[in-house]
């Protein structure tokens, strides 16, 4: 792997991973061995573990408090959507102990029951018992709608971003959806423990989890195998401790993580306090947008900053960031890099991007300003140009709103199309 540009001489140096680090520090994760300390299980365990080249990403089960505010901004614009596709729409929501609320600023000529959606999202997603202190028959609902501000309209009336800022769009050939290894177990796993829920193959747990998993990298920057996973999931409080562990090794780590990736060294930590029975947004207060990582490239790709929930398409923190990763992905499909990150930046009002980058960590076949200059001339990357390109102004999102919005091949994700490839490998080449 080659590094990353610099950026200032004497700045900036890479890890193994082609991760920037300040020079001077030794941060990189293959030249760092310390005794850590972890907990296993209910007591501590300090043998030593070396932290070379190790990379860890999280994902969280639909019933985590911030993912469930997510489903419900993303589930009340596909509610808009479906009936105004023209619709401006900036929802967010906060829950916590028996209460929902919903705010932002929303223009559109139709009616939605926003109660109604918050009330069937939590039910959908398994909050259906007042004992779990949130409870979709029971919560109270509070609203405060605006509609959208005249000064950001009248930019985005004329096809310009609605906002000024920067997305990027990642992909790599770790996996067959072009995605990091790291998150992609992570989701799997988070997936396969609701699934355990929902299907009561371990009846006794609770909607709130969250799963984390690290992967070892060799020297040459490629995944090697998974060195541990952390699960915590919420469960009755009458399940012994070490039955739920022993089931969720049997049911969803061993069901998820290849054989050939766990090897004999491979650490589990489930529930490593012992005891995870109060959850949901009774423990913790839910609210949309924080869990920006998890839902892009699990921490291994840089974010602009903006979440994607409860934005309608002509938002470029939702827009951008989906057109920057079609791209992305289509560049690395080409065979045109192994790695690419695609950066985009917007002013407020202006149609067309401020400035476009491409990065592909020396693993390029072409010189990245030919990838560009490619990029420039085949896709219209203005928020009009992408969202008439992937079709957004339809009811897609709330499937997104969990497990991630990149490398879903089980969903209609229109940014995840490769169809653009060979195109743009024919005009990289010319």
């Amino acid at each position: 792997m080659c590094p990353l540009p610099a950026g200032g001489e004497g700045r900036v140096g890479t890890s193994k991973l082609g991760l920037p680090r300040p020079r001077g520090k030794n941060l990189a994760p293959g030249e760092l061995r310390i005794r850590s300390q972890v907990l296993a299980g209910a007591g501590d365990s300090k043998e030593d573990h070396p932290l070379t080249s190790l990379f860890t990403s999280e994902s969280t089960t639909e019933g985590h408090p911030d993912k469930l505010a997510d489903q419900i901004s993303d589930a009340i614009l596909d509610a808009i959507l479906a009936k105004d596709p023209l619709a401006r729409v900036a929802c967010e929501a906060i829950v916590t102990t028996g209460l929902a609320m919903v705010v932002g600023e929303i223009t559109t000529d139709c009616y939605v029951d926003i109660p109604r959606i918050v009330r069937q999202t939590a039910r959908e997603v398994g909050y259906t018992r007042a004992k779990y202190g949130f409870d979709a028959e029971t919560c109270g609902i509070v609203t405060s709608i605006d509609e959208q501000s005249p000064d950001i309209a009248q930019g985005v009336d004329v096809g310009g971003a609605g906002d000024s800022g920067m997305m990027f769009g990642f992909a790599c050939d770790e996996t067959p959806e072009l995605m990091p290894l790291p998150i992609s177990l992570a989701h799997r796993l988070a997936r396969k423990l609701a699934e355990a829920r929902k299907s009561k193959a371990l009846s006794y747990l609770r909607p709130d989890g969250k799963v984390q998993v690290t992967v070892r990298y060799s020297d040459a920057g490629k995944p090697e195998a998974v060195d541990n996973v952390v699960v915590a999931a919420q469960h009755h409080e009458e399940i012994d401790t070490e039955q739920l562990r022993s089931d969720i090794t049997e049911h969803v780590i061993d069901a998820v993580i290849p054989a050939e990736l766990r090897g004999s060294n491979m650490r589990a930590f489930i529930n490593p306090t012992g005891r995870f029975v109060i959850g949901g947004p009774v423990a913790d207060a839910g609210l949309t947008g924080r869990k920006v990582m998890v839902d892009s490239y699990g921490g291994f790709a840089r974010h602009g900053g903006g979440c994607f929930s409860g934005k309608d398409p002509t938002k470029v923190d939702r827009a951008g960031a989906y057109g920057a990763r079609y791209i992305a992905k289509n560049i690395v499909a080409a065979g045109l890099a192994s790695r690419c990150e695609v950066q985009v930046s917007y002013a407020i009002g202006v149609v067309k991007p401020v400035a476009i980058r491409v990065e592909t960590f020396g693993t390029g076949r072409a010189p990245e300003a030919k990838i560009a200059a490619a990029i420039n001339k085949l896709f219209d990357l203005s928020p009009l140009g992408i969202i008439k390109e992937l079709n957004l102004r339809r009811p897609l999102y709330r499937q997104t709103a969990v497990y991630g919005h990149f490398g879903r091949t089980d969903i209609d994700a229109p940014w995840e199309s490769t169809a653009r490839a060979k195109e743009l490998a024919e005009e990289v080449a010319s």
